[in-house]
């Protein structure tokens, strides 16, 4: 035999054996290991020092510091890059007499606007709740002395900018309770120098359904908001620049490490320019220790933001425009990690803002905008999450509880895989039955050397062995290998979906995204998976078996603190391989034995078969292999039996 064609036999019979499984059991126990133990980088103290103490003192306390607003303190004037200036005194047109809060309320937000230099400075999701019970605050409080708040304005000449911070605009309305129909809230400021700004903000706004030439009618979304500002002097207008202060809240601080992590990075999608060069459309995301070697972006952006695992702050200025971002770290007091901050320049004319704070919920980031959804990060299985997402979400409509949606997908899922597990079952089997003649094949070659090329001739006693009992060895694992991607689809779907956050099932288990508290499901769970083991064939090699009954006990350890939701799919997921082995073994019938004689025996056979073929009568000429059998014995009898008639006649 060619070498090529040992080496390809010898692939084959590797196949077989234990590489195949131990290569899937090994790629999930990394993956869960690296997100388990291996978080995002660091972010050095000595470089983030610089972005924390770059702000004078001089310029901070040049301006009165007011009381705290809502738990957070307002009216610092500088930003992370102003220098010191001094603030002139001018006399106040248009302004507000003291400094207070304004609460724009509706069903779905809660939203608290500082007057001094009209800033955002709380945005709580009522839907949704955090450690503590409470509505989920997606505007952190204060981390930094002088932090820039979100909706902050920053003009090209610093003292303007710092007059804008510190500057009591005057809102429209003392409070806002919003209903089905968008409002407006303004802000205005003026004095004698000629100095005018003013701030429009519109809640519930419509998103561009025109633009993208929807049929079916728009209905405003609680977490969109439309931003628009203006800055004038006696010289003119002034180009100004949108600040987005640290984000994004409503990260938990415990919960499951057994999940997909994402804490709070800068995300934005579109056309942005790399080497002087417009490139082609697509999704970026740079962690707070990314931002140190790429910070800023530039070009035609649909959105840029900030997002964490569930929530997302994202400005859509369109791609009609040049959007340019700068993206820098905050390194937050009383965090275990950072946040991102950020400030975008559009160029003038550009028209409103559309401003998205909010869950990312599929549906809702689609219904603002198409390519939202992307920052919805379900990977590169994302052509099957997606599926399987939407299918989850039209079942809970159904049933209402995602516990009992989980697991009647589960058995949507395995009815579909049901025919490449049943024939995977088949091939097991049929391998099982095989193994007494494998085993004799192996035994005859026992001695020689794995580098003896006498080796090749075993080879090729199994692959006949395979062929003549239409068995292969690929077969039993290629089936198992195609429900991998199901596997780990629907692992990312429960890891990432807001949905499941806070979700009930029953009992005990009061939120699908956080770990079984008493821990009965996993043990549980553990304990179908041995059983499972033991009623599937057993595989040929000890090592082979050894790790496949361990597999029961590491997944039993490691999802002691998985997500409810996912121990729920993998403990359904087992009772019915369960069920559909025992159906299996009823359609396949009883294993069927293959004897293999000892060697001598076949010794002693082979003899007898060939003393048969010597007795055949001269007449027959049938051929044992390829060789016809020629009768010289009875030629050479009848010689003898003539020369001893002839001496009986003499």
């Amino acid at each position: 035999m060619e070498p090529v064609s040992w080496l390809a036999a010898r692939t084959r019979n590797l196949l077989m054996e234990r590489q195949v499984l131990l290569a899937v059991f090994l790629s999930f126990l990394v993956l869960v290991i690296y997100q388990r133990w291996v978080g995002p980088p660091a972010i050095p103290d000595d470089l983030v020092s610089t972005e924390r103490v770059s702000t004078p003192a001089a310029a901070v306390g040049a301006i009165d510091v007011e009381p705290a607003v809502n738990g957070a303190r307002v009216g610092i004037t500088a930003g992370d890059s102003l220098s010191p200036v001094e603030v002139e005194e001018f006399e106040l047109v248009v302004a507000d007499e003291r400094p207070r809060e304004i609460v724009v309320e509706s069903e779905f937000v809660r939203a608290v606007f500082a007057n001094r230099g009209a800033k955002l400075v709380s945005w709580q999701i009522k839907g949704h709740k955090d450690d503590s019970g409470g509505p989920v605050e997606l505007v952190p409080p204060e981390t930094l002395e002088g932090q820039t708040w979100p909706f902050s304005l920053r003009v090209p000449d610093e003292e303007i900018t710092a007059r804008l911070d510190d500057a009591l605009f005057r809102p429209s309305v003392d409070r806002l309770q919003l209903g089905a129909d968008p409002a407006t809230l303004v802000f205005e400021y003026e004095d004698s120098s000629g100095l005018r700004a003013r701030k429009s903000f519109t809640f519930q706004a419509l998103p561009d359904c025109q633009e993208r030439a929807r049929e079916e009618p728009c209905e405003p979304q609680p977490y969109l908001v439309r931003f628009a500002a203006s800055v004038t002097t006696a010289a003119g207008a002034l180009p100004v620049t949108l600040r987005w202060g640290p984000a994004i809240g409503g990260e938990r601080s415990g919960g499951s490490r057994m999940t997909f992590p994402q804490l709070p990075a800068a995300v934005l999608y579109g056309r942005a320019f790399e080497n002087g060069l417009l490139q082609e459309v697509d999704i970026y995301r740079a962690e707070p220790g990314d931002l140190l070697e790429r910070s800023t972006y530039e070009g035609e952006l649909e959105f840029v933001g900030v997002d964490n695992k569930y929530f997302m702050a994202a400005v859509l200025p369109g791609t009609q425009q040049s959007t340019r971002v700068e993206y820098r770290p905050i390194s937050a007091v009383g965090l275990d990690y950072d946040l991102v901050a950020f400030d975008l320049t559009v160029e003038p004319g550009g028209g409103d803002l559309r401003i998205f704070l909010g869950p990312k919920d599929f549906d809702l980031l689609r219904a603002v905008h198409p390519d939202l959804v992307r920052a919805i990060n379900f990977g590169f299985l994302s052509v099957i999450v997606v599926p399987l997402h939407q299918t989850l979400k039209w079942i809970y409509r159904y049933v209402g509880n995602y516990g009992w949606s989980i697991i009647l997908l589960t058995v949507l899922i395995n009815v579909l895989i049901f025919p490449l597990r049943h024939k995977s079952v088949v091939s097991m089997r049929k391998m099982q039955e095989l193994q007494p003649e494998m085993k004799a094949i192996q035994a005859r070659y026992a001695n020689l050397k794995a580098t003896d090329p006498g080796k090749q001739k075993m080879n090729q006693e199994v692959m006949e062995l395979y062929r003549k009992h239409g068995a292969n060895p690929a077969s039993g694992c290629l089936p198992m290998l195609a429900t991998m991607p199901i596997l780990f689809s629907f692992y990312r779907l429960l890891s990432m979906a807001i949905e499941i956050r806070g979700a009930p099932f029953m009992f005990w288990i009061t939120d699908l995204s956080v770990s079984d508290p008493l821990y009965i499901t996993p043990v549980v769970m553990g304990a179908t998976m041995v059983l499972q083991q033991r009623m599937q064939p057993a595989g040929a090699d000890p090592m082979q078996r050894k790790m496949m009954m361990m597999m029961p006990v590491v997944f039993t350890f490691m999802f002691l603190s998985a997500p409810s939701g996912l121990v729920v799919y993998w403990l359904t997921s087992n009772v019915i391989g369960i069920g559909q082995q025992l159906l299996t073994n009823r359609i396949a019938g009883p294993p069927r034995k293959h004897n293999v004689r000892p060697p001598a025996e076949r010794l002693i056979k082979k003899v007898g078969e060939a003393s048969t073929a010597n007795a055949k009568p001269a007449g027959d000429t049938s051929a044992v292999g390829s060789d016809t059998v020629r009768p010289p014995v009875k030629k050479s009898r009848q010689g003898k039996g003539s020369r001893r008639s002839r001496k009986g006649s003499r």
